[in-house]
């Protein structure tokens, strides 16, 4: 089946309309953090940047939210890879049970549990610490991960692990040597996914981390606003700083993730 030229050129307008849509937005906060702040001359002005770093103390909010996006993609990663792999290629009684109550972690917003969550940490002595801000973010996207990896593993073929035992290799070997290399942008994918969903969350580090000590970026992002509410070219550098980590790490692993969203899809 051929298509005509306008239906290739109806297609590059909507696909820049789209594109313009999602960067239009983007660049504005760009241009803005680098525009001159109050009482001083226009120019680009990069010295906001270091002005946001000092002033809002993103360092040490930065820091906290590497460390708890450390736990939470990391243990998110193993568990969901181990829990993938169980329901995509064995059966076992109450294996559909088992895997709707996963689906739960999806389904029930952090905003319904995290008051009673909060009072069962805190009577156990928990808050204001990394686990009390990790471990729920961990329960949430293993659900997620869970899912993903489900259908990635029934979708490789089955011949996969029997040349794998066939080989002397056990499941743990199998998933280890044969499977997870094999799944690997569909790893990558959900890697990233956790990792902007953790780095993005504000409720769960906000009630769980009351004394302020553990804020983590978008919490001390919050802050920032609040106390420079007019200092606009301030408040998006401080955003830029915020969103950097996360841009970075797609960029590097675009390729990867790219390819895992469109064979997700395909599934």
């Amino acid at each position: 089946m051929r298509v005509s030229r306008a239906e290739t050129s109806l297609n590059y307008v909507i696909l820049l309309g789209f594109a313009a849509f999602a960067l239009i937005p983007v660049l504005t906060i760009v241009l803005t953090s680098v525009s001159a702040p109050l009482g001083q001359s226009g120019g680009l002005h990069l010295e906001n940047f270091a002005r946001a770093w000092t002033i809002g103390g993103f360092g040490r909010s930065l820091g906290n939210s590497v460390v708890v996006a450390a736990i939470v993609v990391g243990l998110a990663t193993v568990l969901a890879i181990l829990a993938g792999y169980a329901f995509g290629t064995m059966r076992f009684r109450g294996s559909t049970v088992l895997f709707y109550l996963f689906l739960l972690g999806l389904m029930i917003p952090s905003e319904a549990t995290i008051i009673p969550l909060f009072f069962d940490l805190r009577s156990l002595g928990l808050t204001d610490t990394f686990v009390a801000i990790a471990m729920p973010q961990v329960a949430q996207s293993i659900a997620f991960g869970t899912f993903w990896l489900r259908a990635q593993f029934r979708a490789l073929p089955s011949s996969l692990i029997e040349a794998a035992a066939l080989d002397g290799a056990g499941p743990l070997q199998a998933l280890v040597r044969v499977l997870v290399p094999a799944s690997r942008p569909a790893i990558v994918t959900m890697l990233v996914l956790v990792f902007m969903w953790t780095w993005n969350e504000f409720l769960i580090a906000l009630i769980m981390a009351p004394g302020g000590k553990l804020r983590t970026a978008p919490l001390g992002l919050a802050n920032f606003q609040g106390q420079y509410t007019s200092e606009t070219a301030l408040l998006a550098a401080g955003a830029v700083i915020v969103a950097l980590p996360t841009v970075i790490l797609f960029l590097f692993l675009q390729r990867h993730f790219i390819r895992g969203m469109l064979e997700g899809v395909a599934k």
